[in-house]
């Protein structure tokens, strides 16, 4: 096939994408409440990563240091700063997203929605948690340090000889108390979906005037309060509504039949093999066509595997991170720092090409701008540049290094060949190996090690072709202008 031919063929496919697939997605991206949860879930970023910190030095990676954090009882103060920060990753999605969904909707105070979006996310749980001892009653009492001091079977007889009101006393539930549990990853949907109603029925009763409107003469602070009571009042009327329909018919809450009804098909959906492969394709997939996949994917994606990397912390800060305990593979950062290593598209092996044997002078120029941006992976310079948009020499290695690395990975942590990532927040900009060694240890600094690899001999033949490509069009380019000069 000709080149002419190839862009032809090239041209008609980005028209049908362009006029087809792209308008309704981005229709659905840009529509208020997909807008109000990507926006209001960057308010749980920076928790996240300073969280993120602590749970390092919470679980060091070093044993010596990590021993003498725990014998000086340091990594107690650790945890309790990683449990007030990432744990609480819910709590600040909520009070985002109800906030930004009204600030979107234009009205100036949006405060209240946030506040009233939080009030609601905790009325709507059991204010309460299982009584450690019916823990004890399973795996017995263990130290600090997780060793066990007392087995199940000795707490249970010990239990069997109190009276039969006192036992039940001392096992039942403790209540008035928060269960961090809904604080952190298992409560993220609940949050999502109370965040959104209670912002859009914010929004809707200050529009249509339900609101109580004081005289210009009394301050506008105190006023503003006011303005927000009849809205905030409605919202927390009907959770509580909601709360006693459940606790009375269902016997449970909403955050719990919400986390098992929706969450955890949506996490097993998001955390799947093919669920990998589709997300790492259709982020190179838009941004060939000259969308920005990123901004569409990793929107939609990371609502759902944002709760997969708080549930993989949690694990971690237990001592539990293994599969086996509902370790999720695919998380933010298995986005972030695997699918979207070095940029979209994997396109180290394309710089590394550029830098060592590239002969054309457009490939070695772009190579030499694109080296500092890649260190801290960013690779615009080469998606339009290059160009990555549009170009069929490069397009197969661009799909497929992200969905070949995606599988490889998956199958590695599968297999056990590899950990699962840990939980920590390692922000997108982080160096190739330093991000891999915060992400999961030193197994996935190697193995991002290796993606460099896989990503120089997948593009080498084809930026190898390109580059032959781009010679000839230089070389027939310089005859002509020398052509021009001697006519």
């Amino acid at each position: 096939m000709s080149n002419e031919n190839k862009q032809n063929k090239t041209s008609k496919i980005s028209d049908f994408v362009n006029q087809k697939i792209v308008p309704p997605i981005m229709k659905f991206v840009n529509t208020k409440g997909v807008k109000a949860m990507t926006d209001g879930m960057v308010s749980a970023l920076p928790f996240i990563i300073i969280g993120s910190v602590f749970l390092i030095f919470a679980n060091f990676p070093v044993p010596a240091v990590s021993h003498f954090f725990a014998k000086t009882g340091w990594s107690v103060f650790f945890n309790q700063a990683y449990n007030t920060t990432f744990g609480f990753t819910s709590i600040w999605a909520v009070v985002g997203i109800a906030y930004t969904y009204v600030k979107n909707e234009g009205l100036e105070d949006a405060l209240p929605a946030g506040l009233t979006g939080l009030s609601s996310f905790f009325l709507l749980q059991n204010l309460q948690v299982d009584n450690p001892l019916n823990t004890a009653l399973k795996s017995g009492i263990t130290d600090v340090a997780g060793n066990v001091t007392m087995k199940a079977s000795m707490v249970e007889q010990s239990i069997h000889q109190l009276p039969q009101a006192v036992q039940h006393f001392i096992t039942s539930p403790v209540t008035n108390v928060l269960n961090i549990t809904f604080q952190g990853g298992q409560g993220m949907i609940a949050a999502l979906i109370i965040g959104l109603l209670v912002g859009w029925g914010y929004a809707y009763m200050i529009k249509h005037n339900w609101k109580i409107t004081l005289p210009e003469q009394v301050p506008a602070g105190v006023s503003r309060q006011f303005t927000a009571m009849i809205p905030t009042g409605v919202i927390l009327t009907i959770s509580m509504l909601i709360y006693a329909a459940f606790k009375t018919f269902m016997h449970t809450d909403l955050l719990t039949w919400i986390y098992k009804v929706l969450q955890i098909p949506l996490q097993g959906m998001s955390d799947s093999f093919w669920g990998a492969l589709l997300i790492a394709f259709a982020v190179t997939f838009f941004w060939f066509f000259g969308v920005h996949g990123g901004l569409i994917v990793g929107g939609i994606a990371g609502i759902f595997l944002l709760p997969n990397t708080v549930a993989n912390a949690h694990l971690y800060q237990t001592g539990k991170l293994t599969l086996a305990n509902g370790a999720h593979i695919v998380t933010n950062e298995f986005y972030n720092n695997i699918i979207n290593l070095t940029g979209s598209g994997i396109t180290i092996g394309l710089l590394i090409f550029t830098l060592v044997a590239a002969k054309s002078t457009q490939m070695k120029s772009m190579g030499k701008l694109e080296t500092v941006p890649a260190i801290f992976n960013i690779n615009e310079p080469f998606l339009f540049g290059m160009p990555m948009v549009l170009n069929p020499w490069l397009a197969l290695p661009f799909f497929f290094v992200p969905v070949v690395v995606a599988a490889l990975t998956y199958g590695a942590v599968y297999f056990g060949i590899l950990p699962p990532l840990n939980g920590v927040a390692a922000p997108w900009t982080t160096p190739i190996i330093i991000s891999g060694f915060f992400i999961g240890g030193w197994k996935w600094a190697v193995w991002q090690a290796i993606i460099l690899v896989i990503s120089t001999l997948m593009y080498w033949p084809f930026a190898r072709r390109y580059d032959k490509y781009l010679m000839n069009q230089e070389l027939a380019n310089e005859k002509q202008e020398e052509t021009a000069k001697e006519a």
